[in-house]
């Protein structure tokens, strides 16, 4: 099995853009196993990897300028399909004897070309209608075509939006197929890896499934195997494939900080202890996390104090547990993108709250890291796949640090509680008015300012709590949901009259950039 769903398979060489892992997850999306390396991948290992294709991402860098990254030339050697996509189709056209340019207009944005040419690449696109919209993001351009180069496509100030060399199964695309904006692009991207690479659609969390409990089988055994539970999309998804995979050789920690959503943690206990037969071990440690963050207020001091504490009372019941010789984490494929260094020397650390980093060092344990390989939205396909609720896998995003790093300032108690109630309402009213599913990510933030109140004839002096929702893709950038002003007002009401503890509620309607979407 492990062999048959990965090996039609796509390599994207990395140049560095904003969309690259986009790519990646589209081509997945087709139902067709794909990896992103670095641009400066060693011809051996591009050998090695055995594509059925290989895709060029877009960059920021300048073809014609000293220095700038170019495809190893073995790339296209190896006779098969290649697809350069903005700056991937500029080196490609550079490197096989084509030039490039700086456009005179430069196109950022919306744009409609017009095909030329219906090659195996944009069949099937046309319909009554020649012009299809795209998405552009490019100063520069492709000023001549290699030999063997047909034009397919064009915008007004672009002649070469797309350029094939079919003799070859050479393609090259000025716009982004892989972003939502381009109105066909995963009908383009399909094409590529279907129609032009002649690769199946085994890519599928059925057989993802079937394919991760077989090795994890062979690769825990008869052995045991620990997992910090954080109630979390990632480790949920671990501890129901591990379950899937050795049963009851499975334990897990479940750490309540005290700085949880309301009543999560009796939902984890719930769903894996109670429904699934998972050994869950609850650690009720609030009082332990609230005394340590004492006195605390930089949001990084808040978050390493959170993080130490985890590790210390993790490791205190890990040391009680016999014959665990794995520890399980919920590391998934960006985390592994982002700690990948290339020559010019960029790396990322793995986040640090996706996993239980810094054990000491009489804990002894082999990694199992079943989500390695995967996307978040492939990682929440397998949850559904494996039964896990709908609200718990499409859920908004939550930090590692949970409500720690939503209330602002020092931590209480008193704080935490009361954020607590406050969000829950706010959850329930998106949920209720539909628009839970329209936002990325919705949250209260607890503002530690008082403000004066009236209620009845009584004056209130208490909390203000401030809300925010925002719209995003990629998180990378973000705008504040326009929640409709009845709703705004409804949720409002609900936590001043409920919450004897807030007399104000207001709404960030700030957009990222240039402000961030957590708070802190």
């Amino acid at each position: 099995m492990t062999q048959s769903i990965t090996s039609d398979r796509i390599l994207i060489l990395d140049f560095g853009s904003q969309y690259s892992q986009l790519i990646a997850r589209r081509v997945r999306e087709s139902g067709v196993y794909s990896e992103m390396h670095p641009f400066d991948m060693k011809d051996g290992d591009i050998k090695a990897f055995n594509p059925k294709g290989i895709i060029l991402s877009g960059g920021p860098n300048s073809v014609y300028e000293e220095g700038s990254p170019r495809a190893p030339q073995i790339v296209f050697e190896l006779g098969v399909p290649v697809l350069g996509i903005c700056y991937g189709f500029q080196t490609m056209a550079a490197q096989l004897g084509g030039s490039v340019m700086a456009g005179t207009v430069k196109e950022f944005g919306h744009a409609q070309i017009d095909v030329i040419v219906d090659d195996k690449l944009l069949n099937g696109l046309k319909d009554n209608n020649a012009k299809i919209q795209v998405w552009m993001s490019h100063g520069d351009k492709v000023a001549s075509l290699p030999d063997g180069f047909i034009t397919t496509s064009s915008t007004p100030s672009c002649a070469f939006a797309s350029a094939s060399d079919e003799s070859r199964q050479l393609y090259g695309v000025q716009f982004h197929p892989e972003v939502t904006h381009t109105a066909k692009g995963m009908e383009v991207i399909a094409n590529f890896v279907h129609g032009i690479c002649g690769c199946g659609n085994l890519w599928n969390p059925k057989n993802i499934i079937e394919m991760r409990v077989a090795q994890l089988k062979e690769q825990i055994g008869d052995e045991r195997v620990l997992l910090g539970l954080s109630g979390g999309v990632d480790s949920s998804v671990v501890a129901a494939l591990l379950h899937e995979a050795i049963g009851d050789k499975l334990t897990c920690v479940f750490v309540d900080n005290g700085l949880l959503r309301l009543g999560e943690g009796d939902q984890v206990m719930k769903m894996f202890a109670d429904n699934m037969g998972i050994r869950v071990i609850r650690v009720d440690a609030e009082s332990r996390f609230l005394k340590a963050l004492t006195g605390a207020t930089d949001p990084e001091d808040k978050r390493k104090i959170i993080g130490r504490e985890f590790i210390e009372v993790f490791s205190e019941e890990a040391r009680k547990l016999d014959g665990v010789k794995f520890l399980a984490q919920g590391t998934i494929y960006p985390d592994v993108i982002e700690s990948a260094k290339t020559k010019n020397g960029k790396a990322h650390v793995i986040k640090s709250h996706h996993n239980v980093g810094g054990l000491p060092d009489d804990l002894h344990f082999e990694l199992v890291e079943p989500l390695r390989d995967l996307f978040k939205d492939e990682v929440r396909k397998l949850g559904t796949t494996l039964g896990l609720p709908h609200e718990m896998i499409y859920r908004h995003p939550f930090p590692g640090p949970g409500l720690g790093v939503r209330i602002l300032g020092e931590i209480k108690k008193e704080y935490a509680d009361i954020l607590r109630m406050a969000d829950d309402i706010f959850m329930q009213e998106l949920r209720a008015s539909g628009w839970y599913d329209k936002t990325a990510q919705a949250f209260a933030v607890f503002c530690p300012i008082k403000s004066v109140g009236v209620v009845g004839d009584a004056r209130r002096y208490a909390w203000v709590i401030s809300l925010r929702a925002v719209e995003t893709v990629d998180f990378m950038t973000a705008r504040f949901a326009h929640l409709p002003y009845e709703l705004v007002d409804k949720i409002s009401t609900r936590i001043m009259n409920e919450i004897a503890d807030v007399s104000r509620v207001v709404y960030d309607i700030s957009s990222k950039p240039p402000a961030t979407i957590e708070w802190e």
